[in-house]
């Protein structure tokens, strides 16, 4: 049975490799503006969070796996903290935040699960 910290890493890897294909996909949903700067921030952002998702997932226990968990976590509180600014409405805002804030601790509460299952 694959870690939870496996899991999580497949689904951002996932999500994330389609972001690169189709940004227009989480513009629309988050209501940034649709210019090719957007596109190419979030393309980007996908393909920072498609590595670190493959990293979580292919990773071994210890130390190599706890950096790609930093990383992801480290990422979404920077996204947290700094996407929402370009979100025009601020209840989209508030949820991008939310929803950053939420990976990132989903990943967190994997690694303690996978650290306390060992």
């Amino acid at each position: 049975m694959p870690s939870l910290t496996s899991v999580v890493g497949a689904a951002t890897a996932t999500f994330s490799a389609g972001l690169v294909v189709v940004p227009r996909v989480l513009i629309g949903t988050i209501g940034m503006p649709d210019t090719a700067q957007t596109r190419a921030l979030l393309r980007a952002i996908g393909a920072r969070d498609t590595v670190i998702g493959l990293a979580m997932l292919t990773a071994p226990g210890g130390r190599v796996r706890d950096l790609a968990i930093g990383a992801r976590v480290l990422s979404d509180c920077a996204d947290a903290a700094v996407l929402p600014a370009a979100v025009p409405d601020r209840g989209r805002a508030a949820a991008l935040r939310l929803s950053a804030v939420a990976w990132a601790a989903l990943a967190l509460a994997a690694a303690v699960w996978d650290r306390r299952a060992r």
